[in-house]
C-alpha cells in the first residue's frame, strides 16, 4: 500500500471515528454517564474559557460542585488538572464541547495508524486504526467527558514522535516527544510515567557507556537533552498549577482533597469511604481488571487479545532497530499493569469482587488501562494479517482467496466486537433511560403532569431542544429564568451528583442557578430577584439497572407575617389500624394521635411569632389528641417538620413528610413552600420518596396550602 492509499484509508477512518463520537455521544450519553467525573471535567472547561481556575460561589456550602476542593479563602477548585477540562474547552471554542471528543477519537484513531505504519507498514497501520471500532473502551470513551481517551492521544503523540526521532535522528521530532509525555504527565502523571517508563529506560540505555570506551554519540544525546528538557517543562507546569490551586507545588489537587488517595498501599479513604489495600487484595483486583480488560473490553475481545499473541510471536526474531521500536511499544503492556497494581482506583472501579456485574467497570470499562488498546490493536493487526497471508499460503489461494480470508477474519472481529460491546452499551442505554425520565421537567419531552406547576405562563432559557448543549456545557435544557433551582442531596451535600446537568455557569449569573436544597432563606437572600423552585425526584436512584423516576419541579413561595399556616389534606387510601403524627423542631417535639374521615386527615400547622424577637411557637390542628407533653417551639432559623404516618397494621403504610423552612426575626415569621415526601416502601423513604403528583400509588397524595394574613399558595 504506497503512502497515499495508507493516508487515504487513514482518513476514511478519521471520519468514521468523528461520526461514532458524536452518535455515541448524542444517542448513548445525551446527559452523560454514571461516572459523575463528566460534571467535573466539563465545569472546569467552562471556567478555563472564562479564564478562571477557581470559582468564587455566592454561598460555598450551597454551590459546591462535586469533587471540587474549598480553599482556606472559600474559592473552589476542581481536584482534577486542567489538560483534559482544556481539550474539551478547545472543541468549546469550535462550538461544542462534543467537537473536542470528536478531536479525541480521530487523534486516537489517525495516531494508532500512525504508530503502527512505522513500527511495520501502511496496511498494518489500517487494520490496527480499524480494530479499534471492535473495542467496548474506544467506543464507549469516544462520547464521555473523562480524561483517559485525552491522555491517550498525547501518550500516542510521544510514542509516535520518541520511535521516529530515534529512528531518522530528528531532533525536532525528540523536542515534539518530550512535550507530549510533559503534557500527558500534567494531565495524568501516574498514568504518564507507567506508559512512557519502557521508553524511558530504552533512552537511558542509549546514553549507556560503550564497552570499547568510546565517547556518546552526542547527535542521540542532544535528541535524549530535548526529549527530557520537554518532559520536565510538563513536569514543572504541573507543579506550578499545584502551587496556584493547594498552595504547594508537591500537593496535588486529587491529595488536597483526600490525603489518603493516591498511589500505594496500606489504609486508603475518599470521602468516609476507606480500605486497607494489601498487595495481596491489589493482585486480586487488579487480575480480574486485567482479565475482563483483555477479554471482553479490547479490539474484539478475547479474539484480538489472541490475535495479539499471535503477533508478537511473530516478533520474536526482529534483533534489529525496528525491532527494539516494536518491543517498546510492547513493553507498555507490562508496565501499565504492574503500575495499575499500586492504585486502589482498580478496586474502586470493580464495586463489590464478589458482584461480576458491579462497580463502573461493567458500565464504562477498565479505563485506567485504556492506554493498552492501542498496543493491542497494534499487534492484532499483526497477527490478524500474518494469519491470512499463512492461511493462504497453505491454501495456495490466489488474491480472491485471499480477499475470502481476509473476508471471514474481519466477520469473525465484527461478531467478536459486537458480543463485547452489546453488555456495556445496553447498560449505558439503560441509565440513559433513567436519566431522561429525571430530567423530564427540563426538557420537551414531558407533559404537562410531569413538568410540575411552574410551566405555564413563566419566562424560560434555554429552550432550544437541538442544541446538545447550553453556553456551560450542559445538555440544552429549558428552564425558568431569572431562578434559582433547590436540588436535593441523595448521595451528600454536592452539586452535580448525581444531576450532572444540573449545574452552574462559572460566573453564577446564567438565567438558571442551582444549589442545594438545604437553606432556602439563604438563597433567597444571597439573590433577591430570581423566582425560587424545588426539584423533586421520586424513586430509587439506580440507572445502572435503568430503574425510572419521576420528577417535577415545584415553585417555592415565601409568605411572611406574625403568623403563618400550613395547612395539609393527605390521603389515606384505606382504612387505618391507627394514624400517628409528630411535630417536630428543632429542640423539642410533639406527638398525636390521629382520626381521618373520608378517605383524608386535614391538618393546620401554626407558626406564631411571640413577640420577642426570633422566638415562635408552633402548634397544630385538626382531629388529633396529643400523646405526652411536649412543646415544639423555633428560634430563628429551622425547620419545622410534620410526619404523619398512617398504619394498616400488617407491616405496611403511608409515612408522609413535610418540611416546613421557617425563620424568626423582629417578630415576623417567614416560611417557604414545604418539601413534600410521602413514602409507601420502607426501603425507599429518603430522598427518594419526594412527592410528585400521579407518580404514587392510587390514593396517596398532599394538597398542602401556604397563607400568612390573607394571602395563600398552594404548596
Amino acid at each position: 500500500m504506497d503512502r497515499r492509499r495508507g493516508w487515504l484509508f487513514a482518513g476514511g477512518v478519521a471520519v468514521a471515528a468523528g461520526v461514532t463520537a458524536t452518535a455515541v455521544g448524542v444517542w448513548l450519553f445525551p446527559f452523560h454517564s454514571v461516572n459523575h467525573d463528566e460534571g467535573v471535567y466539563l465545569a472546569q472547561a467552562a471556567m478555563l474559557l472564562e479564564g478562571q481556575l477557581f470559582l468564587d460561589p455566592p454561598l460555598p456550602d450551597l454551590f459546591r460542585p462535586w469533587f471540587f476542593v474549598e480553599r482556606p479563602d472559600g474559592l473552589l477548585y476542581p481536584k482534577y488538572a486542567p489538560v483534559p477540562a482544556a481539550t474539551f474547552a478547545l472543541g468549546w471554542l469550535a462550538g461544542s464541547p462534543r467537537l473536542g471528543l470528536v478531536g479525541v477519537t480521530v487523534a486516537v484513531a489517525v495516531g494508532t495508524y500512525a504508530l503502527a505504519a512505522t513500527l511495520f507498514d501502511r496496511r498494518r497501520g489500517v487494520v490496527a486504526a480499524l480494530l479499534l471500532f471492535a473495542s467496548p473502551l474506544f467506543l464507549l470513551h469516544s462520547g464521555v467527558f473523562l480524561p483517559y481517551a485525552p491522555t491517550t492521544v498525547w501518550n500516542l503523540l510521544f510514542a509516535y514522535a520518541y520511535v521516529r526521532a530515534d529512528r531518522d535522528r530528528s531532533p525536532r521530532l525528540a523536542a515534539v516527544a518530550g512535550v507530549a509525555v510533559g503534557v500527558a504527565f500534567f494531565s495524568r502523571p501516574y498514568t504518564a510515567v507507567a506508559f512512557a517508563a519502557p521508553f524511558v529506560v530504552h533512552a537511558v540505555w542509549s546514553l549507556r557507556a560503550r564497552a570499547d570506551g568510546a565517547p556518546l554519540h552526542r547527535p542521540t544525546v542532544g535528541r535524549q537533552t530535548l526529549t527530557a528538557v520537554g518532559g520536565l517543562l510538563g513536569v514543572a507546569a504541573a507543579l506550578g498549577y499545584n502551587a496556584a490551586a493547594t498552595g504547594s507545588p508537591l500537593v496535588f489537587p486529587y491529595q488536597a482533597f483526600a490525603p489518603a488517595d493516591g498511589i500505594g498501599f496500606g489504609h486508603r479513604e475518599i470521602l468516609g469511604y476507606d480500605r486497607t489495600y494489601t498487595p495481596a487484595l491489589a493482585l486480586r483486583a487488579n487480575a480480574e481488571v486485567v482479565w475482563r480488560l483483555f477479554t471482553r473490553w479490547v479490539p474484539a475481545g478475547a479474539v484480538g487479545t489472541l490475535a495479539a499473541v499471535a503477533g508478537l510471536w511473530q516478533l520474536r526474531g526482529d534483533r534489529d532497530r525496528v525491532g527494539t521500536h516494536r518491543r517498546l511499544l510492547a513493553a507498555t503492556v507490562p508496565s501499565v499493569v504492574a503500575a495499575n497494581v499500586a492504585f486502589w482506583g482498580n478496586l474502586n472501579l470493580l464495586g463489590d469482587l464478589a458482584l461480576p456485574a458491579d462497580g463502573l467497570i461493567a458500565s464504562l470499562g477498565p479505563y485506567y488501562h485504556y492506554d493498552l488498546i492501542v498496543p493491542t490493536a497494534v499487534f492484532a493487526a499483526v497477527g490478524l494479517v500474518g494469519l491470512r497471508n499463512r492461511a493462504a499460503a497453505v491454501a495456495d489461494a490466489g488474491p480472491r482467496g485471499r480477499q475470502a480470508v481476509a473476508g471471514l477474519l474481519a466477520v469473525a472481529v465484527v461478531v467478536a466486537g459486537a458480543a463485547a460491546a452489546a453488555p456495556p452499551v445496553a447498560r449505558n442505554a439503560d441509565a440513559t433511560q433513567t436519566y431522561r425520565s429525571a430530567y423530564v421537567p427540563f426538557t420537551d419531552a414531558g407533559d404537562g403532569d410531569a413538568v410540575g406547576d411552574w410551566a405555564t405562563g413563566v419566562e424560560t432559557a434555554n429552550t432550544d431542544g437541538v442544541a446538545p448543549f447550553d453556553r456551560v456545557g450542559r445538555p440544552a435544557l429549558t428552564t425558568p429564568a431569572d431562578a434559582v433551582v433547590l436540588v436535593p442531596r441523595p448521595f451528600g451535600d454536592w452539586l452535580a451528583h448525581p444531576y450532572q446537568p444540573l449545574r452552574n455557569d462559572p460566573g453564577f449569573d446564567a438565567p438558571t442557578l442551582y444549589a442545594l436544597d438545604d437553606e432556602p432563606f439563604a438563597v433567597a437572600d444571597a439573590f433577591p430577584g430570581r423566582t425560587l423552585y424545588r426539584y423533586v425526584s421520586r424513586g430509587a436512584w439506580e440507572p445502572q439497572i435503568g430503574d425510572r423516576v419521576a420528577a417535577r419541579l415545584q415553585r417555592v413561595h415565601e409568605r411572611t407575617g406574625e403568623r403563618v399556616n400550613l395547612t395539609a389534606e393527605l390521603g389515606v387510601p384505606r382504612a387505618p389500624s391507627s394514624v400517628s403524627v409528630r411535630l417536630a423542631g428543632a429542640d423539642g417535639q410533639a406527638y398525636y394521635a390521629a382520626t381521618p374521615a373520608d378517605g383524608a386527615l386535614n391538618l393546620t400547622v401554626t407558626v406564631t411569632a411571640d413577640g420577642e424577637g426570633d422566638d415562635a411557637t408552633v402548634g397544630l390542628a385538626g382531629p388529633v389528641e396529643r400523646v405526652g407533653e411536649g412543646v415544639v417551639a423555633v428560634d430563628g432559623r429551622e425547620t419545622v417538620t410534620l410526619t404523619v404516618f398512617v398504619d394498616y397494621g400488617t407491616g405496611s403504610g403511608v409515612s408522609y413528610r413535610l418540611r416546613l423552612p421557617v425563620a424568626v426575626a423582629d417578630d415576623r415569621v417567614r416560611a417557604v413552600t414545604p418539601a413534600l415526601s410521602a413514602c409507601t416502601r420502607p426501603t425507599e423513604c429518603g430522598e427518594e420518596a419526594g412527592y410528585v403528583p400521579r407518580a404514587t400509588e392510587p390514593g396517596v397524595r398532599i394538597d398542602a396550602r401556604l397563607a400568612a394574613g390573607n394571602e395563600s399558595v398552594a404548596a
